[in-house]
């Protein structure tokens, strides 16, 4: 316990898309468990606020914030309202996510630039709003929660998530380069298949598996994983912490990849 003891957390993507336990939920919990405050954001108020009374009822320290972390001026807003109410931020925790069918044929122009928007820009601006936070306070580390999508085509079409989230790692590889002469820690998760409520909730992923039968996109699912099983939110949320805490003092730049060894497998 304690392992993030003093340490403030800004979880961007806090809340969860329906019952049970996301990727940004699980984090934010799992980082006040573990000492942190925790400035929990996310764009629906009632999710920011759910969370954040986990962590405040289990006796730890939290506030919600509602933000359109796609748009500059509320990230803007995001980051003094947490300096306001903290006075610092030495962790940041970009988890916002969304998957759009298609291929390059069939997607959208408008929908290739929301996805871009919500999992890339969005991951952009945090970084840079609080990484010179990080800088005059000495350091930082900053988590940014890709997808083995984004290495390995995992048999779906859905073209923008692989390519916002593959941006996305050669954001946090030429950062961390960039800012670890200056105790600036940028790191990657790549989760793979995961059984969390934004897939349970993601029409288009359940049509692609199983036409849209979600139990039995989840068998499909598992017998994917050489495990056998898919992942939880708090797998992701148990890397995030190390990578966070002062343990992963020397890792910089890297992509984490949390999949139960789906990427080792031939022919996916």
């Amino acid at each position: 316990m304690g392992r993030l003891e003093g340490k403030v957390a800004v979880v961007v993507g806090a809340g969860s898309i329906g019952p049970g336990w996301g990727n940004g939920k699980a984090t934010a919990v799992t980082f006040a468990r573990q000492g942190a405050e925790v400035f929990c954001v996310d764009r629906n108020q009632a999710a920011a606020e759910e969370t954040a009374g986990i962590i405040v009822s289990e006796g730890g320290k939290a506030t919600a914030f509602t933000a359109d972390v796609s748009q500059a001026v509320e990230v803007e807003a995001m980051v003094a309202a947490c300096l306001k109410t903290f006075g610092r931020i030495d962790v940041l925790d970009n988890n916002v996510g969304i998957a759009e069918m298609g291929s390059v044929v069939e997607v959208a122009e408008a929908d290739w630039d929301r996805v871009f928007a919500v999992n890339l820009k969005s991951a952009y601006l945090a970084m840079k709003h609080v990484v010179p936070i990080m800088v005059r306070q000495g350091g930082g580390s900053v988590i940014n929660i890709s997808s083995i999508a984004s290495i390995r085509h995992m048999g779906l079409s859905y073209v923008t998530y692989g390519a916002s989230k593959a941006a996305m790692n050669q954001m946090t590889r030429t950062t961390a380069v960039e800012f670890a002469a200056k105790h600036v820690r940028v790191n990657a998760i790549l989760p793979g298949l995961m059984k969390t409520p934004m897939v349970e909730h993601s029409a288009g992923l359940a049509a692609s598996y199983a036409k849209g039968d979600v139990d039995a996109m989840w068998r499909v699912r598992d017998a994917q994983v050489p495990m056998g099983h898919m992942g939880d939110a708090f797998d992701v949320a148990n890397a995030a912490l190390f990578l966070a805490s002062d343990e992963s003092r020397y890792v910089t730049g890297i992509e984490l990849v949390v999949d139960g060894g789906i990427t080792c497998k031939a022919g996916q």
